[in-house]
């Protein structure tokens, strides 16, 4: 038995700055025979007239998909700007629409535009949207040499990124900003981020190239970022033992942790650091602390780091299933790690690191009967004794680290 090919009855067509002229012929038919065009209303004004009902998106633009769906088997067209599965409405349609009843026709996007334009090799550079988008996301890629081409949210962008590198040490940087691309306002303006000030059009690209100063604030690419990039109460997991936590908890592309007893979310933001998909929750009792918490990951360029302000095992309720669960602060409450315990799914990791005998002893009979490894982290500092230096040791931490086999409860 053959099933049919479903009907293509929804086209998704790319439209840029130079309206039908940039159109091929085959995006100029889909939209001449559609009996809806849905856009922006710059996409549907770039698209001149055509026979078929206009309709602009609401804001939010989900509550147009239901007038999408009710045409479902006729001619529908939506018009969105350059390649629409590049940060674009794609992928908003594609959680309604099987793919099988659309067809793409993309233009260049603005990445692509911006790298033509400053001659740069497209797949060199990182690109980012700050459209509707965290600002700070952007600062995990502020990397001396880096190429980095950035989606704007409206003419204030620019300025916004200019000031964030001059504030880094990093103003020596390239900053370029295309606007209105492909178009016949299309202009570029070139200035390093100490000397830019201009008036920019909403519509806008800019493309970095990343300068640092001596001394300038480039977040280290390895885990264990330095303790002063923080602020802190000395609730803090110090830079070498969150190194190795980090290593136990084994982050993975698109994973979620909890950070139980989160005190200045070192271990969460880190977390995230290691790759833009990572998502963590962090759980802290004390509301100064959750302030400061968020005060660091918008800073470290984690914005979108979740905070939980309770006091754990409570405030675990309810919350999203982890993939890693790590207990700092509040490792002295066995019943927390049964809680994170309980959470996970097989093949989940639980790493707890404590540093009060009781705490210890806790997790060397967890270990015994759960597995796991069972690590002790002994620290000493070079420091001033008398006329002399001498090694300063740090409290030991004892860390328990456990993957959740098939079948445990």
């Amino acid at each position: 038995m053959t099933a049919s090919a479903p009907q293509r009855w929804l086209s998704l067509v790319g439209i840029g700055e130079d309206g039908l002229d940039g159109l091929t012929p085959a995006a100029r038919r889909l939209l001449s025979q559609a009996e809806l065009v849905v856009g922006g209303e710059r996409h549907l004004g770039l698209a001149g007239s055509f026979p078929g009902e206009r309709m602009a998106w609401p804001s939010p633009l989900t509550d147009g998909i239901p007038a999408i769906l009710a045409r479902r088997g006729r001619p529908v067209c939506v018009l969105a700007t350059g390649d629409p599965f590049f940060f674009g409405v794609g992928a908003t349609l594609m959680r309604h629409v099987d793919p099988a009843e659309m067809l793409c026709l993309p233009a260049p996007s603005a990445f692509s535009l911006a790298a033509a334009r400053l001659g740069w090799a497209l797949q060199d550079c990182a690109p980012v949207s700050l459209h509707g988008r965290s600002f700070e996301r952007i600062v995990p890629l502020l990397q001396p040499g880096a190429r980095i081409l950035a989606l704007s949210w409206d003419e204030t962008t620019p300025g916004r990124l200019a000031a964030l590198l001059r504030e880094r040490g990093l103003g020596g940087s390239r900053l370029v900003v295309c606007e209105a691309l492909g178009g016949p306002r299309e202009r570029i303006l070139d200035a390093t981020a100490d000397s830019f000030d201009a008036e920019v059009d909403p519509l806008n690209t800019v493309g970095l190239e990343v300068v640092a100063a001596p001394g300038a604030r480039v977040l280290p690419l390895a885990s264990g970022i330095p303790d002063s990039l923080f602020e802190h109460d000395g609730q803090i997991t110090k830079r070498e033992v969150r190194a190795i936590t980090l290593s136990a908890l084994a982050p993975r592309q698109g994973e979620l942790l909890w950070d139980v007893g989160a005190g200045s979310g070192s271990v969460g933001i880190e977390w995230m650091l290691r790759h833009p998909a990572n998502r963590a929750i962090a759980v802290e009792p004390r509301p100064d602390r959750a302030a400061r918490i968020a005060r660091n990951a918008a800073a470290l360029g984690t914005p979108d780091l979740r905070i939980v302000q309770g006091a754990a095992p409570a405030a675990l309720a309810g919350l999203p299933a982890p993939d890693a669960v790590f207990v700092g602060g509040g490792g002295t409450d066995p019943a927390v790690i049964d809680a994170a315990w309980s959470a996970l799914s097989a093949g989940g990791r639980l790493v707890v690191n404590a540093v009060t005998l009781e705490t210890q002893a806790d997790l060397i009979a967890r270990q015994a009967r759960w597995g796991g490894e069972l690590v002790s982290i002994q620290l000493a500092r070079a420091d001033a004794v008398g006329g002399f230096r001498g090694w300063r040791p740090a409290m030991p931490v004892a860390q328990w680290s456990v993957e959740k086999p098939e079948g445990a409860q």
